[in-house]
């Protein structure tokens, strides 16, 4: 059987633009960032926790680029960013708590890039009001959240996150499907962002599934799982950059002008193949909807909204019993298991 036909990189005019991409010193990230060094940008970011990965991976395919590292996102403070592309991930079938309390996978997934998002979203702002265009906010979904929906166990909890963080949740056939829980938040938090920012904010925060892609994202399986994924990945699966594809067209998409109204299109929106389509049927329910409106309220990093700027119209507190974070003053320290900024590239 033939694999689906995968639709050519979309290409746009990005000189003068910063584009940042977390996870970005492999797999689709990587891939993702060589697609956008073709177009120009003024600045790239390779965003990654280890500075030997991802100097090794800018070297690599930029070996006259001039690199200037950053210690952590700190320093982006006030800087203009015009495309934010959230890739970073894990697949893990074990159960580890972070130093936060939180299952990892949930953690890395979920939580910290929606953390990254609040704090970029200022950048964003100022990118899109400097250029006279629309920023955009893409979060790396996927596909498989089609098959997830959240038991009552969950959804009648008081604290949905920490729940799914239980011990008593995490059961080994849980587990099994942690990666696939984590991209149905991730669907819900794009809804949501999209939901509750000023409707004229010019920013476009939309989910995307690159596909299924074989990468490094699969590192922490078992071999004999990863066995049965190689697998299908020769008989279906969609190369790493076959699936930046998917990202790229939801960063420039639907027609390669960032700055037109058809852009709007893509606000709050799920895209697969280089279309919008539809998120699961969960998603759409009045059932989904209010799981989606409970986690964003009751556990968000912005429980009162934004104000013109895309600035929370009090400062960030991340609602938790067990652990908060006030502002950005422990952003660094805070922010366990995100991909953290640790170079600029440019190109």
């Amino acid at each position: 059987m033939p694999k689906a036909y995968v639709p050519p990189v979309l290409h746009a005019d990005l000189t003068g633009k910063t584009v940042l991409i977390t996870g970005a010193n492999t797999g689709i990230g990587f891939e993702a960032a060589k697609h956008f060094a073709r177009m120009a940008p003024a600045r790239l970011i390779v965003a990654c926790r280890s500075e030997e990965k991802g100097l090794r991976a800018v070297q690599s395919k930029f070996p006259a680029a001039r690199v200037n590292w950053m210690c952590c996102l700190f320093l982006l403070q006030g800087q203009p960013i015009d495309i934010v592309v959230a890739n970073a991930g894990m697949a893990s079938r074990e159960y580890t708590l972070t130093e936060d309390g939180l299952e990892q996978n949930l953690q890395v997934n979920h939580v910290s890039t929606a953390l990254l998002s609040a704090l970029l979203l200022p950048n964003l702002v100022k990118a899109a009001r400097e250029h006279h265009s629309r920023s955009r906010l893409v979060i790396v979904a996927s596909g498989v959240h089609h098959s997830i929906r959240f038991s009552e166990a969950v959804t009648s909890s008081p604290m949905i996150l920490d729940a799914l963080s239980s011990a008593e949740y995490c059961t080994p056939e849980v587990m099994q499907r942690r990666y696939d829980e984590t991209k149905l938040l991730n669907v819900f938090f794009t809804r949501a962002l999209a939901a509750h920012l000023p409707p004229a904010l010019p920013v476009v925060p939309t989910a995307v599934d690159p596909g299924f892609c074989f990468s490094e994202l699969r590192r922490h399986l078992p071999q004999a799982e990863q066995a049965l994924y190689a697998a299908h990945d020769a008989a279906a699966g969609r190369s790493a950059e076959e699936g930046a594809r998917q990202l790229v067209w939801a960063a420039v998409g639907p027609d390669g002008a960032r700055d037109g109204d058809a852009a709007l299109q893509l606000r709050g929106a799920y895209v697969a193949t280089a279309a919008v389509v539809p998120p699961s049927r969960y998603v759409l329910s009045d059932e989904g909807r209010a799981v989606q409106e409970r986690i964003w309220v009751r556990r968000s990093c912005w429980s009162v909204g934004f104000d013109a700027d895309g600035l929370p119209r009090r400062r960030l507190w991340w609602c938790s019993r067990r652990w908060a974070l006030r502002g950005i003053r422990s952003f660094r320290d805070e922010c366990r298991g995100m991909c953290v900024g640790r170079c600029y590239v440019y190109v």
